[in-house]
């Protein structure tokens, strides 16, 4: 029986991708193990179905809980991805072979309970784990290339930094990435891998024997990753005995490279035996899901991430001449920004990015030299447009597609129809979806994407729409791949969209106890349009309501249920349901709000101020005569309410003015009160916030109250002024530009108007007029 083929690769690279195919065309194994979960042993033959565009990964999830989930990445120039379609395509058999997922994960939760166990009752918890942020599994590679951060010490932490640094470079990766990936001759590159790997893995268990660490339990994560690496190997070498055992003679083993020492020089099978008896286990589910070269980013936290997904991809697309594609690449994108990229510039960068790489002793040009003439020759050394670069290019943002039997529950079937029915595909980068609610298509599209937010799957979020039309609606979508494990998540409640968003609403209504978040939810069901959720989150709300007394609380509930009222029409939701409790909340607001509002500090009085806007904004909204005159009369008893903070009187003043209820002499005669100089500067400053709040126009077109403002601030002290300063600038510094500026130009001619002043200076005006010819050839006017 020959020995296997070990191939010790990096996980993701055009390079290794190259030789381990030619490695497998040379020697025509009659079986290939991958290092990979042995769960999703029987989702491999979907690779070769037409349908499967990579990126994509292996999700890997507890149904019970699917937020224990671990994704394992392929993009089309993974090694593992290549060898995987070479057997198939071949007919030769494929395994995954590591310790199954179902055992890791079964270790993972002992492992949370003992520490939870431990843990002093006194002691702080630590923050739950994003949800919809399942782990992306690096395979362990990072130990092998340098990629991402390792608790273990010393070598295992970064094996290849030392090589790395003894040949003379920053660090492993790069190392890794001249060496191994730009290599023309593949020839023994294998065995030197091997080689190289054997004698790192040898000099770090001189340093930190692993056993030892084990068994002494000293350095707690340390030893628990150890083992954890120890118990994977065995089982990779178990799996390899089998496959002998089988009849397989021309093995080959595509494998993580600082695990191929370990399957080509095993220990007796005793004791791999003995290390995998008895580990606990726990029923996994597997599937297929795109997959963006985004995530498989260092930047995404991945722990096994590369620099350039898109430029490995345009590599291992661009095999004969990938440097003058690339630049030329680089100019079209350049030209469709309006930058200048002529084929000249195109021709010289590769000239440039050649030279560079023979005086580096480099076989060719790597994204380094690359990108050192692009900045020089096409970007005229502006760095500016490397950032465009980057983001369309080098990380080449792009969502994959796994076909149509790939194993689903119901709830991600019912999205996708849904998804191609409505013409809704997922992408991969952020886009603005604008939607018409008049036009059918459309409105399913507003309402699939409320009821994907009421479920936890964030697809896309609203955002404000120009203008006041009612029938538009504008989504910022971006699909990204932990949405497959919310979406397996929320299909505890229900087998389709629909059927899930209403029994949500229905538990969210059941489990609500707070006013504000009740009419939320009864926006957010209405809008989704889940009619058989709708009386059950209506009732509650009502008991809710009912027993409710707090104002500010009814405040705070009433503009969700407004919004409702007022666009239901348009939106086609049966938003009647609401009408009489709108009634019920206006009224009662409107008797306590002068209660609610006295005696107020500061803080409270600007937290209410908030509340007094957005309200007002809501009744403003639904144009009902009944309630705007409860609301009228109760900004009335607010503006005449004694010791009521002057924030609060002066935007009730305010908005009497702007409702015509007050007429311009009545608000002259307020403001003048208010702003006496027998009152308190800091409350009259208050009072002018209030009052003035949102705009400068009342200002500058009403002379009245232009004049009692003006005649104020002159007849303030200068030790009173200095203190109102703050408070007087933090007023206007809230109106825009323009406003601001004729503001300044009024109190100008109001100045020059007055007469101007005597200004106590000796000045020689002859010998100033001395300096005018040259100051206006400065300033350019001559």
């Amino acid at each position: 029986m020959s020995d296997p083929v070990i191939l010790g690769i990096r996980h993701h690279g055009p390079g290794s991708a190259r030789s381990v195919l030619k490695a497998l065309a040379d020697m025509q194994p009659d079986l290939i193990l991958v290092e990979g979960p042995p769960d999703a042993q029987e989702l491999l033959p979907l690779a070769a179905d037409a349908g499967m565009k990579p990126p994509v990964a292996l999700l890997l999830y507890d149904p019970t809980e699917p937020r224990r989930a671990v994704y394992y990445p392929f993009a089309e120039f993974s090694p593992e991805w290549q060898a995987v379609g070479y057997g198939l395509a071949n007919g030769i058999p494929v395994r995954f072979m590591d310790l199954p997922q179902a055992i890791r994960l079964a270790l993972e939760v002992e492992a949370e309970t003992t520490a939870a166990e431990t843990v002093a009752p006194a002691a702080e918890a630590p923050p739950a784990a994003d949800p919809a942020a399942p782990v992306e599994s690096d395979a362990d590679m990072q130990e092998a290339d340098g990629n991402g951060e390792s608790t273990l010490p010393d070598i295992r932490r970064d094996p290849l930094r030392w090589v790395a640094e003894a040949a003379g470079y920053g660090d492993g990766e790069r190392w890794w990435e001249h060496l191994v990936e730009q290599r023309q001759d593949s020839r023994e590159l294998f065995q030197a891998i091997l080689e190289l790997m054997t004698a790192l893995r040898a000099e770090a268990d001189a340093q930190s024997p692993p056993d030892e660490a084990t068994a002494s339990g000293s350095c707690g994560a340390e030893a628990a990753r150890q083992e954890l690496e120890q118990q994977r190997e065995a089982a990779m070498r178990m799996q390899l005995r089998a496959a002998q055992k089988e009849g397989f003679e021309r093995i080959a083993v595509i494998c993580g490279a600082w695990h191929a020492p370990a399957l080509a020089n095993p220990p007796p099978a005793r004791e791999d035996n003995a290390r995998l008896k008895g580990l606990p286990k726990r029923k996994l589910a597997a599937t297929w899901v795109p997959w963006t070269h985004g995530r498989l980013t260092y930047a995404s936290g991945y722990g096994a991430g590369i620099d350039a997904p898109g430029f490995y991809q345009h590599l291992w697309e661009s095999a004969g001449e990938p440097t003058a594609r690339w630049l030329a690449r680089i100019a079209q994108l350049l030209r469709e920004h309006d930058l200048a990229a002529s084929t000249a510039s195109v021709i010289e960068a590769a000239r440039l990015a050649e030279a560079l790489a023979a005086l580096r002793d480099r076989p060719r040009p790597t994204l380094e030299e690359l990108n050192e003439a692009t900045l020089a020759v096409l970007c005229h050394g502006d760095s500016t447009p490397l950032r465009l670069i980057e983001e369309r290019l080098l990380i080449d943002e792009r969502l994959g597609e796994v076909p149509d039997g790939t194993p689903m529950l119901p709830l991600q079937q019912d999205l996708q129809r849904q998804q191609k029915r409505l013409r809704l595909a997922p992408e991969a980068g952020q886009r603005l979806l604008e939607l018409d609610l008049r036009k059918p298509n459309d409105l399913e599209r507003g309402q699939l994407l409320h009821r994907l937010n009421l479920l936890g799957i964030p697809w896309g979020r609203t955002e404000q729409v120009s203008g006041k039309g009612t029938f538009k609606e504008n989504w910022r979508l971006q699909w990204r791949p932990e949405l497959a494990v919310a979406v397996i998540e929320a299909n505890l409640w229900g087998n389709t969209v629909l059927d899930a968003a209403s029994a949500r609403a229905r538990d969210l209504a059941q489990r609500g106890e707070q006013l504000s978040q009740l009419t939320e939810l009864v926006e957010k069901t209405l809008l989704a349009e889940l009619p058989d959720a709708i009386g059950e989150v209506m009732e509650r709300l009502q008991n809710i309501a009912a027993l409710t007394s707090d104002i500010p609380h009814l405040m705070d509930s009433l503009p969700p249920l407004v919004r409702v009222l007022r666009y239901g029409n348009v939106r086609q939701t049966d938003a009647g349901l609401v009408g009489h409790v709108v009634d019920g909340l206006v009224t009662r607001v409107a008797i306590g709000l002068p209660a609610a509002c006295s005696s107020l500090d500061d803080e409270a009085a600007r937290a209410m101020f908030g509340r007094v806007q957005a309200l007002n904004a809501a009744i403003n909204l639904l144009q009902n005569p009944e309630q705007t005159a409860l609301w009228q009369g109760a900004l009335t008893k607010l503006a005449d309410q004694a010791g009521l903070h002057g924030l609060l009187a002066g935007h009730a003043c305010r908005l009497l003015f702007d409702q015509n209820v007050l007429p311009p002499p009545e608000t002259a005669r307020r403001m003048g009160l208010a702003l006496s100089l027998a009152g308190e500067p800091a409350r009259a400053a208050a009072w002018l916030e209030g009052f003035l709040h949102g705009s400068g126009l009342l200002l500058l077109h009403n002379d009245v109250l232009w004049g009692i403002l003006d005649g104020w601030v002159s007849g303030l002290t200068s030790q009173a002024f200095a203190q109102l300063l703050p408070l007087l600038r933090r007023t206007f510094a809230g109106f825009p530009a323009p406003e601001r500026r004729q503001l300044g130009e009024r109190v100008k001619r109001s100045g020059a108007a007055r007469g101007p002043a005597t200004v106590e200076a000796d000045v020689d005006v002859e010998r100033a007029d001395w300096v005018l010819p040259l100051a206006a050839r400065l300033l350019g006017l001559v």
